[in-house]
Order: structure tokens, then sequence, then C-alpha cells
């Protein structure tokens, strides 16, 4: 009897009629953001979006322009449910959002980091306490919250203020509090809203730095901002809205294998400022580490 073939090489499947079956491809997964023909009209008849047509893929980092009243906070707010869509769809991660019940919306809001220009933060909890809340409300245990809250607070360069209140922070660090709250249970996307608007060129730069460093984890960043020279110099994707409607979608080419520190480097020499300030508050390679 003569022995079995032995080059190591496994058999191909075959089907009934004795042929190869065909190779299966993986599912592509959806992009972390799609919206189709959205519509958004206020009480009174003001159009905020006109048919909004848009993906955003997994691990971009975009940025969203505009003039006030395009229609920005108003698409952002149409992310997370705060405001239902008129008309049109949109998706998280391939699931329509308008079709989720009331009871389902907060769990949308757990998968979804947001960054506001105020900040948000809870005054009368420290800075540990106020990054824990945003593990304790999805149910984390106790030792979770002690593993990633310290780590998110050394990512962003907190390390020495966990028993600070946010008014002993300078406003650099309190908007590093709230990248942390957003970032600490990691989610697959956060949107920031002007996280730079209140803050100086340097701490600006610092916070931008900030985001990168997260995307760069895998993380879909989405970044609503008025600084044209901060979009020019990072060389991301734009969307800009103009009367509630796309006027541009354009991507950047180049940068996209800097490291974190070779970006705040860079950032740094381009927009022309120091290399004081908070924007040097954390080691761009230490913290790629911890991640």
């Amino acid at each position: 009897m003569e022995a079995e073939p032995t080059s190591g090489m496994a058999k191909s499947k075959r089907n009934k009629k004795g042929g190869p079956e065909p190779r299966r491809e993986r599912p592509r997964r959806a992009p972390i953001i799609e919206l189709e023909d959205v519509t958004k009209v206020y009480p009174g008849g003001h159009m905020a979006l006109d048919r909004i047509n848009l993906s955003i893929g997994r691990g971009e980092f975009v940025f969203l322009v505009g003039p006030t009243g395009c229609g920005k906070s108003t698409l952002i707010k149409t992310l997370i449910r705060e405001l239902d869509v008129t008309d049109g769809s949109v998706k998280i991660a391939g699931r329509d959002i308008g079709a989720l019940p009331e009871k389902k919306i907060p769990l949308l809001r757990r998968n979804i980091g947001t960054v506001f220009q105020d900040f948000k933060l809870l005054p009368n909890r420290t800075v540990y306490d106020n990054v824990a809340y945003a593990l304790q409300v999805i149910g984390a245990s106790r030792a979770e919250i002690r593993e990633q809250v310290p780590a998110t607070l050394r990512l962003v360069g907190l390390s020495t203020k966990l028993n600070s209140y946010p008014d002993q922070l300078s406003g650099g660090e309190q908007q590093r509090v709230s990248v942390a709250r957003a970032f600490v249970n990691h989610p697959p996307l956060v949107l920031a809203d002007e996280p730079s608007g209140n803050l100086d060129p340097v701490t600006s730069i610092g916070i931008m730095q900030l985001l990168y460093r997260i995307n760069k984890t895998g993380t879909t960043v989405v970044v609503v901002t008025h600084d044209r020279e901060m979009v020019d110099n990072m060389r991301r994707r734009v969307i800009e809205l103009y009367e509630g409607r796309v006027v541009r979608d354009e991507v950047s080419g180049g940068y996209t294998e800097e490291s974190t520190s070779e970006f705040g480097l860079r950032m740094r020499a381009e927009m022309g400022v120091g290399h004081q300030g908070e924007g040097q508050t954390t080691n761009g390679h230490d913290h790629e580490r911890l991640l």
C-alpha cells in the first residue's frame, strides 16, 4: 500500500462535483462612520445639513472644517444621537443608529470618546476620579480602573496630577484630562470638537500631538476646528462644510509614518513656535510604549 504524500501541503477542499471550493474572501469591515443623504432641518425651517454623503474609514484622522453655522456641530451631534436626522441614515460601524431604541443610545455613546472645547470636567472630582468615571459608567471592575486610569494619565502627561482638582490645572492640562477620559476605555472612535480652541499655539500642538498618538493606536479621530494653519500643517484628510453641504473632501499625502515625537517637532517648526510650554509635558517615545 502506497504511503500518503508528505509534502506538508494541505489538500484543497473539493466540492460535491470534485472541483475546488471557491476561496472565501473575508468580509470587509464597514466604515466607522457612514452618512447617506443626511439632512437635518431644525424647527422653524433652518436646514443645518443638506443631503450629506460621506464615509470615514477605521483608523483615519479627519478634520471637519467650515465657517460658524455651516453645520459642523450639528453633524457631530448626529453621530452620538444627540440629534435625530430629518432624512437619510447615519451608520456607526455599519449600524444605522437612527434605528436604535432609546435605551441603547447610552451604549452607543460609551463606544465613542468625546472631547469638548470647554472640557466638561466634574469640578468636585480629582483628575483620577474624572477619568475613572468614564469606566465606572460602563461597569468596569475596580481592578480595570486601577490599571487603566494611571496608564492613560501617563499617556497624556499627567501622572503627577492624579489628586489635583480641575481648578488647580491650567487650560491645557484640563484638556488633557478630557482627552484621557475620552480614550480610557479605548473606543474605536474619538470626536474632538474644537479641542484647542481656547489654548495657546504651543499647547494646541501638544493636544494635536496627543490625538495623533491616539490615532496611531488604530482609533479613528475626527477633529472639528477653525485653526486653518493647524489643518494645513498636519497633512490629513479635510472635510469642509458650507451652508450644510460638503464642499471639499480632500486627502493630503505625506507624513503618515511619523512617530509622535517627530510629528510634534515638525508641527512646532512649521508653525513657528518654541519648545517651551505645556506641549512639552509628554515624551512621545515613552508614551507610545504604553500602548
